[in-house]
């Protein structure tokens, strides 16, 4: 994989952005073009072209699908059809895999609780449309969620897990994590806030790798360039953060990081966002009142470790 980096990186994921928070998302059906569009008019074409794309984020009904109530508002949903549960990946040559796992933090976000399901799966589907305008990869369109113990994760070269300061990772977990990464898998951490949750997320990991340590990534790190320069660790806040005067953070005292775990050889094979949220700006993106800056910023970082994941 070896995708072309934008002339304007910054402002092409600022454009896409701010069109999906002004229109509404309004869908354009008169707008199918999939040419790219000259410098001149990036925020335009990539604006318009995005919305054609695009199907209206409504609050489902009890009980609704959202193919359902797609077809129901009598929109043109562009995406391809859902996998069947019995396929085996591959039809595909990526899939944005969320990454399973064992731990609870009660009644709350998530499926049912569940912390792995965080933001999950409006996130995940909205990330893969702008993360598809924006690098040009061909991926499948829809969440997919992989357990750790399953052999199927072998299948996908990246999966992201969100929440870990709740992980509690089963024996068959610990392995098929550790055999994953070992066998050149990538793995992206994200939205965990505090010492509390570092402490839980590190116990997890020292029972993956007792011998590899957690070190902070320099801003010369390739991650930080390899297709959007990135000269600022921002802290993303969750919806209704960094607004009014609101602070971006989830706890006292608590700065943003990006950290990592190499293996033998000097590969990053795990890329930790700490004390920020990115999941969060990929759900509410289209949300007129989600500060820009940090969204801009979580699509660019996010765009980054993927494409970096699939060079290394």
């Amino acid at each position: 994989m070896s995708p072309m980096r934008p002339s304007s990186p910054a402002t092409a994921v600022g454009a896409v952005l701010a069109v999906m928070a002004l229109s509404g998302w309004v869908v354009r059906e008169e707008i199918r073009s999939e040419a790219v569009p000259a410098p001149a008019n990036v925020a335009a074409d990539l604006g318009s072209t995005f919305m054609a794309q695009q199907v209206p984020q409504t609050r489902p009904r009890r009980g609704q699908s959202q193919e359902a109530r797609q077809v129901r508002a009598g929109f043109d949903d562009p995406r391809g059809p859902r996998k069947d549960p019995d396929e085996i990946a591959g039809r595909f040559p990526f899939y944005w895999t969320r990454a399973i796992y064992s731990g609870s933090r009660g009644r709350g976000r998530g499926w049912g609780g569940a912390p792995w399901a965080t933001d999950y799966p409006k996130g995940d589907q909205q990330f893969l449309i702008v993360l598809k305008r924006l690098v040009g990869l061909d991926a499948y369109d829809w969440d997919n969620a992989v357990s750790l113990a399953d052999p199927e994760i072998r299948r996908h070269p990246v999966i992201y897990t969100v929440e870990v300061g709740y992980m509690n990772l089963t024996e068959p977990e610990v392995t098929g994590l550790r055999g994953y990464l070992d066998a050149g898998g990538f793995l992206i951490v994200d939205d965990f806030w505090g010492n509390r949750q570092w402490d839980a997320f590190e116990y997890n990991m020292r029972r993956v790798f007792p011998d590899r340590h957690i070190v902070p990534l320099d801003m010369d790190h390739e991650i930080f360039s390899t297709y959007y320069q990135i000269d600022e660790i921002k802290q993303v806040p969750a919806r209704g953060g960094g607004i009014y005067g609101r602070s971006t953070s989830e706890c006292y005292g608590c700065d943003a990081g990006v950290y990592g775990i190499f293996d033998d050889d000097g590969r990053l094979m795990v890329v930790i966002n700490f004390n920020t949220d990115l999941g969060d700006a990929w759900e509410w993106a289209e949300d007129p009142y989600y500060p820009l800056e940090y969204s801009t910023y979580a699509y660019e970082m996010g765009a980054n470790m993927i494409v970096y994941a699939m060079s290394h």
